[in-house]
């Protein structure tokens, strides 16, 4: 088959061009708004917020398949930029679902835990009602909303707390903070999953050689914790001993998007019906500090 893989240069995007390597059946066209910083094999610059380029480009390279990971997470921005949120995250996907619709072609979109409103004390199941609390959740949702109504074969994946040993993120902003602070405070009281961009990137591949099969589905890393929690096994993995982290609530640390106090995902479901085996947290983080470590991604 033909891929299309969008957002490249992000944490998902690159960890899937990592595994293009060893999935070698089919042909890949990497592609970002912006060049890439590495000499990558078919890899094209394309913004997917522009209609007639999205069906020039599915169309001319007989795409059969769209793995879309770009987006717009710049959570408390997004509450000032609206119309640039919805644009990526919102119409985007919708130019995207219809090119590849228009050739009975298949789309996996990438969401997230924010279209709920983290209220609930028991991990969420694809069928809980959505009610996002944020610009970027309400915007996630629409381009939810969009591939589903338009593109008859679709997966879309809703992960949460996404890492990698690439780009911007928690897990590296924490090692380098932890370096070259003696004290951190972190938020103890919001709950959530982490999950590894290789692991969800690894899981992707496998829906592909299954065969899309269409619907929504929660993807993490197994088990449960506290971003204070998180912060101190961060830490430990790393060999930080020096920095004194401190639990404050998220009163304490007043952000302009609300987060959810809550955001456990159930993977039943994609466990179920893809034969998924899922990681537990830790074992997922330190196998990517390993990476950066390996790799002197730490900065």
């Amino acid at each position: 088959m033909n891929i299309l893989i969008t957002g490249c240069n992000g944490q998902l995007g690159h960890e899937i061009l990592i595994l293009e390597r060893t999935n070698t059946q089919h042909r890949y066209f990497n592609t970002d708004i912006q060049a890439y910083a590495e000499d990558v094999e078919n890899y094209f610059q394309l913004d997917i917020t522009d209609k007639c380029a999205v069906w020039d480009f599915v169309t001319e390279n007989n795409i059969d398949g769209i793995i879309n990971c770009a987006a717009y997470t710049a959570v408390d921005e997004a509450e000032h930029n609206r119309s640039i949120c919805a644009t990526l995250n919102a119409l985007a996907p919708a130019y995207l679902a219809e090119a590849i619709d228009s050739r009975n072609g298949w789309i996996i979109h990438i969401s997230t835990d924010y279209v709920f409103d983290g209220t609930a004390h028991t991990p969420y199941v694809e069928q809980t009602a959505t009610c996002p609390a944020s610009v970027y959740g309400d915007t996630k949702l629409a381009g939810e909303i969009a591939v589903s109504s338009i593109c008859s074969r679709h997966v879309i994946i809703r992960t949460s707390w996404l890492y990698s040993e690439y780009g911007k993120n928690f897990v590296k902003t924490m090692v380098n903070l932890g370096k070259t602070r003696d004290e951190l405070s972190v938020i103890f009281d919001q709950t959530g999953t982490p999950t590894y961009a290789l692991d969800l990137a690894e899981a992707i591949f496998s829906i592909i050689s299954h065969g899309i099969v269409s619907g929504i589905y929660h993807y993490s890393n197994e088990g449960a914790i506290s971003w204070y929690d998180f912060t101190k096994a961060i830490h430990r993995i790393a060999g930080i001993t020096t920095c004194n982290v401190k639990p404050i609530r998220t009163e304490d640390y007043p952000t302009p998007a609300q987060r959810p106090h809550y955001s456990v995902l159930d993977k039943t479901k994609i466990k179920s019906v893809y034969g998924i085996s899922i990681p537990y947290w830790e074992e997922s983080l330190q196998r990517c500090i390993s990476h950066m470590t390996d790799a002197h991604h730490l900065t």
